[in-house]
């Protein structure tokens, strides 16, 4: 063959070859776009799903402010009552609620006497129908930050209670007691029902009048003062005599023993114990102090060294989140140890993760918002505790997925373990 036609045929070989290759490359190309039209396609779809679900969300938790009940059947605190069960304090459809917390808010006080045992001050309230309720007053306004080394620092926080209920309603727990804030003439209904006890601890400074009450850390030189005759303060409702509660250790709780830690302190491996302790080796326990230590991280309250569940054999009862004061004390402290359950144990439910990855990017501050937006003493929350709520998430979720990473999705996130037997 002569010289010019091997050079014609070996250049038709080249174009060839390289229209092959072109066409490979087209194809694989147009290919790999497709696959990433349709990932794309499925992540707006699945954002738009979430989008959704939160404004669904949203809607529930928004609740009419003076909302009175459509009927006289029952009084407000027997339809509170009969929505407690065995895994909820209120359902998560509750028409009602708002009406519910506007009778406690506004209910007439039959008696007022001093709150029952503990260290900080309280006062225990009987409104009209004999209903009992917790009376907790304002130690702090709203843009005090409480300084201190200790997780617990500082006076219980009533606008922390508050706010505690409602992130429980966000959260989907509805493990918390009903709580409402108020504004109580301590001259004319506290004053003249008063029990003896609580009654001695009245004094006035200037023009305002103060009680300082019975508990281990009360004062006479520190009592909680309206302005003028009036105090705000938070009223949580009493559970049901008919679910009697017991009190629990809380395996992480703390020693409050200066330069005394508690073994879950220094020892990595103390989840593995707590898992063959009976309450903790079956059932839905272990799985309730996950979902409470995310909670608890979330108000700041570094203070849950003990626990209440109904009084119940199964092993089933829930951990009740009662007593919520100690929360939003410091918004720029984030108290990483609340969360040692989590990251000792990396095991989460399934239906807690969902619900804090619908909440991510802004969307938990924008839903309590919404829900404290009801209450009688807002705004319950200062803007920086609203923002350290959507940063104390993120860093929930980093957890999260540090523990995947190293044992694996399957072994984390956990199925609810309701109604598995106790042994």
């Amino acid at each position: 063959m002569k010289l010019k036609q091997r050079v014609v045929l070996c250049a038709v070989l080249l174009l060839l070859g390289l229209a092959k290759i072109f066409l490979l490359d087209s194809g694989d190309g147009s290919a790999a776009r497709r696959r990433d039209l349709q990932a794309s396609r499925r992540d707006l779809q699945a954002r738009r799903r979430d989008l959704q679900a939160f404004r669904k969300m949203e809607a529930g938790l928004s609740l009419m402010q003076g909302a009175q009940l459509n009927h006289t059947l029952q009084s407000p605190w027997e339809i509170a009552s009969q929505w407690v069960g065995p895994r909820e304090v209120y359902p998560e459809e509750a028409p009602e609620l708002a009406a519910v917390l506007t009778a406690l808010s506004q209910a007439r006080v039959e008696r007022a006497d001093v709150g029952f045992k503990g260290s900080q001050l309280k006062a225990l309230l009987v409104m009209e129908g004999g209903q009992k309720v917790v009376f907790k007053p304002k130690r702090y306004n709203r843009d005090h930050v409480v300084e201190g080394v200790e997780p617990y620092a500082g006076y219980d926080r009533h606008n922390g209670e508050v706010a505690a209920f409602h992130l429980d309603r966000i959260l989907g727990f509805r493990r918390s007691p009903l709580v409402v804030g108020r504004n109580i003439n301590l001259r004319t209904e506290i004053k003249p029902v008063a029990g003896e006890q609580l009654l001695a601890t009245f004094l006035s400074q200037g023009n305002n009048t103060c009680f300082y009450g019975k508990c281990r850390d009360c004062r006479k030189n520190e009592p909680a003062c309206g302005q003028g005759d009036v105090l705000e303060g938070s009223l949580t409702l009493w559970l049901p005599d008919a679910w009697p509660l017991q009190k629990h250790r809380n395996p992480w709780g703390r020693t409050y023993r200066k330069g005394k830690q508690a073994r879950w302190e220094y020892d990595e491996s103390f989840c593995s114990e707590v898992k063959k302790m009976p309450l903790y080796d079956a059932g839905p326990r272990l799985l309730d102090i996950m979902d409470t230590a995310v909670f608890d991280y979330l108000i700041g309250n570094g203070d849950r060294h003990t626990y209440e569940s109904f009084r119940d054999n199964s092993g089933t009862s829930m951990f009740i989140m009662l007593d919520n004061a100690k929360s939003f004390g410091n918004p720029t402290l984030d108290e990483l140890s609340i969360l040692a359950p989590l990251y000792q144990c990396c095991m989460i439910r399934v239906s807690t993760w969902n619900r804090l990855n619908l909440l991510r990017g802004g969307a938990l501050s924008a839903a309590m918002r919404v829900s404290l937006a009801f209450d009688p003493i807002r705004p319950v929350l200062s803007e920086p505790h609203l923002a350290a709520l959507d940063r104390r998430l993120a860093g929930v979720a980093g957890v999260v997925k540090q523990c995947v990473e190293a044992h694996g999705a399957e072994n984390t996130l956990v199925e609810d373990r309701v109604n598995l037997p106790h042994p």
